[in-house]
């Protein structure tokens, strides 16, 4: 992976004087294009989440986010002044006094190359320094062309290199905790085989006999595949979640993954393992005290926690699903939320959700891994 940049923009400078940005804002309305400042916009988020993907509708609810639209229809956003981002490379640069994060910028499909962009990125400097802010971070900017881009539109300098492999030693330690089949333990396998993920998968927990997952975990190397099977009879609840703890303790994980993990956790546990991530099949809310999340097509679903989601939905006669990684938390699937993605129904009957949802649960099992190791505290941003 290339080094990443973080580079800072002088908002003091004349590059954002109102001349510059009302000649922007002009070339915008010349083409029919409004622009609105939008924040906890769930609508707004669900868009993000379907046309870019990754996790930048989380950045997007925690910040001031201008959106251009063109006939109603969303065209481009800017997120700005985020808060509560646990990155690693905002620990340098970004903590400074005075410093706005800048980011992130997206442009859809139908409008790209058209200037947008650019525009929107004058604008967005601006709005920092209405805001107080005599400096804008964008960070971890990982083209080079992106890079020149910022340098030349915004008068951006580079002040931080960073090298991801240098932050990766030593690799997240890492337990993995799957039920069934183990298609998504398979896309971690071959996310971390492809040196695509910066994990060491210590051990593979399954509790149930014939779960496929640990034929895949032997048959991909891991060293450790363990079989935590809770016998009713013979084995209170409690003892066995008790076991199933020390188990996992044993490898002593920096991460704990449940990747279609169907036993409920304990609330001991979830203590003993703080950082413990859960792949749920239901698209879920940003705001975890929500029971309900916008869609991108400003429609309102449930959010459907617990064992039965997909079943759920599909009985409520839901036009959408989705999936979603999130740290677990006390409450039932209302830990906070790291990547997520809706899917229409298209009219699928129930049988057919669960498989036409996988490969999106594959690729968000890949992107929740590398974006938590991103904010691993163990990590030295030199």
């Amino acid at each position: 992976m290339r080094a990443l940049a973080n580079l800072v923009v002088d908002l003091r400078s004349d590059t954002f004087d109102e001349a510059a940005v009302g000649a922007a804002r002009g070339r915008l309305a010349a083409r029919g294009l409004r622009i609105e400042e939008r924040e906890r916009d769930d609508a707004l988020c669900a868009w993000i989440d379907l046309a870019f993907g990754g996790g930048w509708s989380g950045e997007a609810f925690r910040a001031k986010n201008l959106v251009v639209t063109l006939d109603g229809q969303r065209r481009a956003f800017l997120s700005l002044a985020a808060q509560g981002l646990r990155y690693a490379w905002l620990r340098n640069a970004g903590a400074q006094p005075g410093t706005g994060i800048f980011g992130p910028i997206g442009v859809s499909a139908e409008a790209r190359g058209s200037g947008i962009g650019a525009d929107l990125a004058l604008i967005g400097c601006q709005r920092l320094r209405e805001l107080g802010y005599d400096r804008a971070l964008i960070p971890a900017v990982g083209e080079l062309p992106l890079e020149r881009f910022y340098e030349g539109a915004l008068g951006a300098r580079v002040v931080e290199r960073i090298d991801p492999m240098r932050w990766w030693e030593p690799r997240a330690r890492v337990v993995a905790m799957a039920s069934g089949n183990g298609s998504n333990l398979q896309a971690l396998l071959d996310a971390i085989a492809s040196s695509e993920l910066p994990v060491d998968l210590a051990a593979v927990i399954v509790n149930r006999r014939n779960a496929l997952a640990a034929q895949r975990a032997i048959d991909a190397g891991v060293r450790h595949v363990e079989h935590a099977i809770w016998n009713r009879k013979e084995e209170t609840r409690a003892d066995y979640d008790a076991r199933l703890a020390e188990i996992v303790e044993r490898f002593e994980p920096e991460g704990v993954l449940l990747l279609g993990w169907m036993h409920l956790l304990d609330g001991r546990f979830v203590e003993r393992f703080p950082e413990l991530l859960n792949l749920h099949p239901a698209y879920l809310p940003h705001d975890p005290r929500a029971d309900d999340v916008a869609l991108p097509d400003g429609s309102i679903i449930p959010a459907f926690r617990g064992a039965h989601a997909i079943h759920d939905a599909f009985a409520a006669g839901s036009a959408w699903i989705g999936a979603s990684v999130h740290r677990v938390s006390a409450e039932t699937d209302r830990g906070e939320v790291l990547v997520r993605r809706p899917m229409p129904c298209n009219g699928l009957g129930e049988s057919d959700l669960a498989p036409a949802l996988r490969p999106i649960e594959h690729r968000l099992t890949v992107d929740a891994v590398r974006l938590w190791s991103f904010m691993r505290e163990r990590i030295r941003v030199v």
